[in-house]
């Protein structure tokens, strides 16, 4: 057995790969360190062999939980077992807190136990600040993106830590401001995607009315690539969909 020290990642999303990657490289450049988890394209690149797809994760709104809740239950299952039965040193779940908490509130339960650590603070300043206090039961630590968040964990009890957020580490050029430029966003995870291009497409259609030169640019990763592109071909303009992060920049 390896006596590098282990790390489990769990991560349900896209956004989240990429949080997960850029923090699997950092921790490599500090330290020899295994990983194990479930991640996507961006992690499997820094490593990782995720423990099963992480689209298997990535829902949107009630009905796409209710509707594949058996297969969520038997990924949770699995994934607890996975990390009893590999004893990682850390587990960090990043974003997608209805199946990442899950685990976490488990694994707080085992004695021994790893130290269980989340990344992307949910966001009380918002709504429903009494997140806060029940998350502080079954984590030990949390990585926060805004230098406001930590005072609102620490004042329960979790050791909550200031990391910056990832947009505001991008180095962009100094560029004209081109007002008629429209960035359409619609998110990470396929369902959220289908439900908000419609919306999208009018609203799109109301201010090509309103502003005749409006241009549309949409940043959007290479899984849903070809159907955004199919879908945005019957909009009352032309969308210049862009994949990655530089020809997201330079648009």
């Amino acid at each position: 057995m390896s006596s590098k020290p282990l790390v489990f990642l769990i991560v349900g999303e896209a956004s989240g790969d990429k949080l997960g990657a850029d923090l699997m490289a950092s921790i490599k450049k500090q330290q020899d360190i295994r990983f194990m988890g479930i991640g996507g394209e961006g992690m499997k690149t820094q490593g990782l062999k995720s423990l099963f797809p992480m689209e298997e994760l990535s829902h949107m709104g009630l009905w796409g939980i209710l509707r594949d809740l058996p297969n969520l239950y038997q990924r949770l299952r699995l994934t607890v077992k996975t990390i009893q039965e590999i004893k990682p040193s850390v587990v960090v779940s990043i974003d997608s807190p209805e199946f990442s908490f899950r685990v976490m509130k488990r694994l707080h339960r085992l004695s021994p136990r790893p130290h269980l650590v989340h990344y992307v603070a949910p966001t009380v300043w918002a709504w429903r600040p009494g997140r806060a206090r029940k998350i502080a039961r079954f984590l030990d630590q949390l990585f926060c993106l805004y230098p406001f968040e930590p005072q609102l964990f620490e004042k329960h009890g979790l050791k909550a830590t200031f990391i910056g957020h990832p947009i505001a580490k991008t180095i962009y050029k100094k560029r004209k401001r081109d007002p008629n430029l429209l960035c359409v966003l619609p998110g990470s995870r396929r369902s959220e995607i289908q439900m908000l291009l419609p919306i999208f497409r009018e609203t799109v259609a109301l201010l090509k009315k309103e502003i005749p030169e409006l241009k549309v640019v949409l940043p959007t990763l290479p899984a849903f690539q070809e159907s955004i592109q199919n879908e945005v071909k019957s909009w009352p303009l032309e969308v210049k969909v862009v994949v990655g992060e530089k020809k997201r920049d330079e648009a």
